[in-house]
């Protein structure tokens, strides 16, 4: 293995992952905050605000994650801006994720039986006054456990980043291989970091996931 023993693989893995992690994080906020937007344009009233979030979420969802990165890197490129990898990254995958959460969401906003809706309105309530009082807090249970499980995603979702050069775990793991010669070690440790980073969302998930759909039996 060289002069490289693998603990040294490790800790440079272990550093790389903080940046996994970070970029995780805050496409979870930004997707969030997106998907949240889009989510009202696609449950409002109005007929060109719906079509136009069914428009961004079918183009997001339907053409492939790697293709939003490099017209995200490439693409700006061409109008003379210089743009770094890291807010490509982010920029793309916010977009990506906005999407998904969106329609993660819708499906838990429209869950909520007709007469919550008539209920609301009949105390006059204004369409943003029933989804702030009314819809959002009682979706919010139902979204949770689909919202975490869906972070995994995000997080498996970094790894095509380093097609762009951006520097995570599999791009840190790609250099390191090609400095160590030592693939099979240093991609079984990728693999072993990610599963630790992305088992506990997904046990979290099943347990929210059955502890709502427990209480709303009990319900």
């Amino acid at each position: 293995m060289n002069e490289f023993s693998t603990w040294d693989i490790t800790r440079n893995l272990l550093l790389a992952a903080r940046w996994t992690i970070v970029l995780s994080l805050v496409t979870f906020v930004t997707g969030g905050l997106t998907g949240l937007f889009v989510l009202g344009m696609r449950t409002s009233r109005l007929r060109f605000a719906r079509r136009l979030a069914w428009c961004y979420i079918e183009l997001f969802q339907g053409t492939p994650l790697l293709m939003q990165l490099f017209l995200a890197f490439f693409g700006l490129a061409l109008f003379g801006l210089d743009v770094p990898a890291w807010l490509a990254a982010g920029v793309a995958l916010t977009l990506w994720s906005g999407a998904f959460l969106a329609e993660i969401w819708r499906g838990c906003v429209e869950s909520i039986g007709k007469g919550q809706w008539e209920a609301s309105a009949s105390l006059a309530m204004s369409y943003l006054q029933q989804m702030r009082y009314v819809i959002l807090p009682q979706a919010l249970r139902l979204a949770i456990p689909p919202t975490v499980g869906f972070s995994v995603q995000i997080v498996k979702g970094t790894s095509v980043t380093s097609i762009i050069g951006f520097v995570e775990l599999s791009k840190a793991g790609t250099i390191i291989s090609n400095a160590t010669f030592s693939a099979f070690t240093v991609f079984a440790l990728v693999g072993l970091i990610y599963f630790a980073i992305c088992w506990p969302l997904s046990r979290f998930s099943l347990v929210l996931e059955r502890r709502f759909d427990v209480a709303h039996r009990h319900h």
